[in-house]
């Protein structure tokens, strides 16, 4: 799990950590409950809770917190607005915890785990939070205090599987802007030394001799997307795609003309226009101008977010 490999990665570096976790909010808010932020005694962070005056403030709380040593966890709330001057105008509860090497065994174990990962942590007699595994009660990362002041948390996200085709400039421009996105790439292509030699950790390259059968091992409601080198490939597994019946979004790379040409030969292959409908060609949200891979890989990377389905799977 991220945060947790943060703060080890912070402990491993300065010997202490802080996480800030927001826990509430109401009105207008730039962050929702869940959004958290790992703090260096040095100042260094990752994460964020929202920008602006209250996270500049939270920081230097997290801070203050850490010079004075492994200690209990800390509640602060605030009116956005009268408190650092945000037009935001909502109020935020936070919470700040300190770590030290003592906590690193608890925080490697939670490290492990996959996203999304349900704790509920209880304060001990020191005031500190001790978490214990539950069921994630949310898909995406979410913190709340329940009445009894114990903390209901999800960390990380369920990420959606993305079958990619395709390890050309396109595909390795978008596998990198997927990289900090919560997509789990499955990176397809057939070509001997078509990977570049590092990729993103979300990602899973593969080299089959008959990419068509990954496509029959793509679960159900995988988002499929085809950039390879060969049209005549790209319409296999086009056809094959879509001929499942089990995919909401069959992206394939390419002009107007080639979209008109593939949907000619599909019909041909039997596709009815049910069957067709998942297709998208061109890829990418309108408006975007540029052919470059890196144009071509943000404005795609932003609609498979809004193809997304809820949940992440």
């Amino acid at each position: 799990m991220g945060t947790f490999r943060h703060l080890i990665e912070a402990l491993d570096a300065e010997g202490a950590a802080a996480l800030v976790t927001l826990v509430g909010a109401r009105g207008s808010s730039p962050r929702e409950p869940g959004a958290r932020m790992v703090v260096r005694a040095s100042g260094a962070f990752r994460g964020t809770i929202g920008g602006g005056a209250f996270e500049y403030e939270a920081i230097a709380e997290a801070r203050r917190a850490l010079a004075e040593g492994r200690g209990p966890a800390i509640r602060r709330r605030a009116l956005l607005g009268p408190d650092y001057g945000q037009c935001c105008g909502g109020r935020v509860d936070w919470l700040i915890e300190t770590f030290d090497a003592r906590d690193k065994p608890e925080l490697a174990a939670l490290a492990e785990r996959a996203a999304p990962l349900g704790t509920r942590a209880r304060l001990d007699g020191h005031g500190r939070y001790l978490r214990t595994l539950c069921d994630a009660r949310h898909s995406a990362g979410f913190a709340e205090v329940l009445p009894d002041g114990s903390l209901s948390e999800t960390f990380g996200e369920a990420a959606t599987p993305l079958w990619l085709f395709g390890a050309g400039h396109v595909g390795r421009a978008l596998t990198l802007a997927l990289a900090p996105l919560p997509f789990a790439v499955r990176w397809i292509d057939p070509r001997p030394d078509a990977f570049p030699a590092y990729s993103p950790a979300n990602a899973t390259r593969v080299q089959p001799s008959e990419p068509l059968r990954e496509v029959e091992a793509a679960p159900d409601g995988a988002l499929v997307l085809v950039m390879t080198h060969s049209h005549g490939l790209d319409f296999d597994l086009v056809l094959a795609a879509l001929s499942e019946r089990r995919f909401d979004y069959v992206g394939l790379i390419g002009s107007v003309t080639k979209r008109a040409r593939f949907v000619s030969r599909l019909r041909t292959a039997g596709l009815d226009e049910k069957a067709l409908a998942p297709l998208v060609c061109p890829i990418g949200v309108a408006g975007v101008a540029g052919k470059a891979p890196a144009v071509i890989a943000a404005a795609t990377a932003v609609e498979l977010l809004m193809r997304r389905p809820e949940g992440g799977r």
